[in-house]
Parts: C-alpha cells; structure tokens; sequence
C-alpha cells in the first residue's frame, strides 16, 4: 500500500482531501491510512506533522515502508472521502529550520569540508553536529554568509534525479546513496539529498541566528534558530536588555558596560565585606577566651562564613565551637570545631536528634538542622 506524498509535491499544502483506505484500532487510539497526505511523517531530525482529518485530531503521522500512518483520535470511515488540515504554523517553523540548517550545513562543508553528522529540530531551535573543529572568530562571518543567503530570495529546488543523471549531480553526502535520491539544492549553497520539507525560497528564512558553538568529541555541536524562532528569541533578548538598562541607567547599547561596571563595584563591596566579618569574627572571638564548649548564634551567615567563625571561636575557647546560622522556619546552618577532641560523633548524634545530615573529620562536622533556636539550646544543655 503506497501512499501518494502530496509533502513532496507543495510543501505549502496547508489542507487536502484523500480516501481514507484503512482505519485500525490500536491501545494508542486509531491508525488511518489514506491514499494521499500532506502531512508530513517524522524523519531526517524533522518531527512529524499534526492537524485533523475530518475535524478527527491527529497526533502523530509515521512513515511504514511507503506508506504513511495517521495516529488519530477518532475512527475515520474506510472508503470515505477524508478533509486533512495541517497544523501550519509549527509545520512551517520546522521547513524554516531544516532549511535554515542546509544553508548552514553547506558553508561550512564548503569552507571545512566537515559532514553533518547529526541534525535535530527541537521545539524552541535546532542543533546540528559536524565532524571537525570550528574556530569561535568564524562564526560572525559564518552567520553573514548564510543571512545572505536569506536575503538573496532563492529558489529552492526538491526532486529526483533520473537514475542516469544522479551519479553527474554532484550533491553533499556521507555516503554513497542507492537510487532513487531526493536533492534539495539551494544554488551556489548546498546541494544535498534529504527526504525533509523545505521552504520555496530562501527568504522564507527570515533570519539565521548561531546561539553557540560547543566542543563535541571531535568535532562542535552548534546551536541556533531561524525564522519565526529567531525573531521570537530576539525580541525576549531585546526585552530583557531593556529591562538591564532601565535597572542600570544605562542605554541599551551601552549594558555590557555598564554591568562590568557594577560586577567591579560589588566585587570591591564583597572584598571589603570580608575584611570587615573577618575583622567581626575575631572580636566574638576574643569574647569566648578559654569559656570551653561555646554555643554560638550568628544572623545571615554563608555556609563558609559560619565555618570560619567556629575555626576562630576555636582557638580562643579551649573547647568545642559550635556556631548556628539561620532561622527557626527554614532551618540553620551550622559548623562544629574543636581544636584537642574528635567532634564527629558528637556531630552525628546532634543531626539524629535535631533533624540534620552533614558530615566531617575528627576536628571539624558541618551540616545543617531543621530545629528551633529552643530545641538546638536544650540538646546542648543535655549533652
């Protein structure tokens, strides 16, 4: 049962009519048949097409040999005629993508002469793999090169070579291929076989925007965005770099300067902050000289904070420094030191009784405790 692939004669075929020829019930719903599609089965990293036949939701569509399955919602009457429409708008973003993706794929295998070794059109962008090195300063210029494709408006052509003519053809492959070949070739860019859907001109693009470049194995995973996924995305990036200049006075060309600006400014702010809990550390310190065992609470206090002021209280105490930091509703933070005695039994038997996990070596237990002020103060008076 061969289904005729209505994708491949206009990729722009929004609606449709075929006869339905089978219609079976499985645990997943009902799969449909039909002599004719415009939907467009998954396949070469493009997801399938979804929409509705006869106003019957369908889910999903896949390919089987020659024929294409419908996985509907819904019975469809065999031997009826059936009204297919394709949910447009995520069907066209993906011809933007993948179409995208071969003008990309064929400047670099121009330039490098690396293969795609892996394509996948995700939900938000796409990724694409390739089989050797990309040196980070290309990727402006690479990006131009294929925006000029887009603006160039050019035709996009999708067939299949007579057997005789396609060994002369000359299209980008991995491997040599079996007749028959689909090619899709955009002049004077690529020139590939595919069995995807593609736009009609390049211009129907919009935009190629290369969101990063990531080492993989031997060679780069690239990601990026085109179309109405690139426009979507830039327009949240236009957003937020608004909303950094009003937050930084600053004028939306000039936020990277201003935000280096403002990271030096707090990185002094913390040096200084340091310097003055250091300062603060040693004179609750010397409050605790030889008192022994110390119970110590600390307001708003980052973990190594509260380590470095049980380290101070425990050279001047003479005892075990245990230092609290926190809150009776969300729990405390805590450091437990002792310069002459091993405190992590003690430590294990404060987490079983206050509700805490950490851990440590004989000096020295760390953790936290999801107990009140009042609970962690009785336990000490017991122990």
């Amino acid at each position: 049962m061969q289904t005729r692939k209505l994708y491949y004669e206009d990729s722009h075929l929004r609606s449709f009519s075929a006869k339905v020829l089978s219609c079976e019930e499985t645990e997943k719903g009902f799969e449909v048949i039909l002599d004719a599609t415009a939907f467009y089965p998954e396949g070469g990293g493009q997801a399938a097409d979804t929409g509705f036949l006869n106003g019957i939701r369908v889910r999903d569509t896949r390919e089987r040999g020659e024929t294409v399955v419908h996985f509907c919602e819904g019975p469809l009457e065999v031997g009826a005629a059936a009204e297919g429409v394709i949910d447009w708008e995520p069907r066209f973003h993906r011809m933007q993508q993948h179409s995208g993706e071969h003008i990309v794929s064929g400047i670099i295998n121009r330039r490098y002469g690396y293969h795609n070794v892996g394509f996948h059109v995700g939900k938000s962008g796409m990724e694409i793999d390739f089989d050797g090195p990309i040196p980070s300063e290309d990727l402006p210029e690479l990006e131009r090169a294929a925006n000029e494709a887009v603006w160039k408006n050019l035709p996009v052509r999708c067939w299949y070579p007579e057997e005789a003519e396609l060994p002369h053809v000359g299209y980008r492959t991995k491997k040599d291929l079996p007749w028959p070949v689909r090619i899709v070739d955009v002049p004077g860019y690529d020139k590939c076989a595919c069995c995807g859907v593609h736009v009609a001109n390049t211009g129907e693009v919009g935009m190629i925007k290369i969101l990063s470049c990531v080492k993989l194995r031997d060679g780069v995973r690239l990601e990026l965005v085109c179309g109405q996924r690139a426009y979507d995305y830039l327009n949240r990036i236009f957003d937020q770099n608004r909303q950094i200049s009003q937050l930084l006075s600053a004028k939306m060309p000039d936020t990277a300067v201003a935000a280096k600006r403002m990271a030096d400014q707090l990185q002094a702010e913390k040096y200084r902050s340091a310097g003055l809990e250091k300062q603060l550390f040693r004179f609750i310190a010397e409050s605790y000289v030889n008192c022994g065992d110390v119970l110590h609470f600390e307001p708003d206090l980052a973990p190594l904070s509260v380590r470095e002021l049980a380290d101070a209280i425990a050279e001047r105490c003479g005892g075990v420094a245990a230092v609290y930091s926190g809150t009776d509703e969300a729990g405390y933070a805590l450091c437990l030191i002792c310069k002459n005695a091993d405190v992590k039994e003690l430590g294990s038997a404060m987490a079983k009784a206050l509700n805490g996990r950490g851990g440590g070596k004989p000096g020295s237990w760390q953790g936290s405790v999801k107990a009140t002020r009042t609970q962690m103060e009785e336990f000490w008076r017991m122990k």
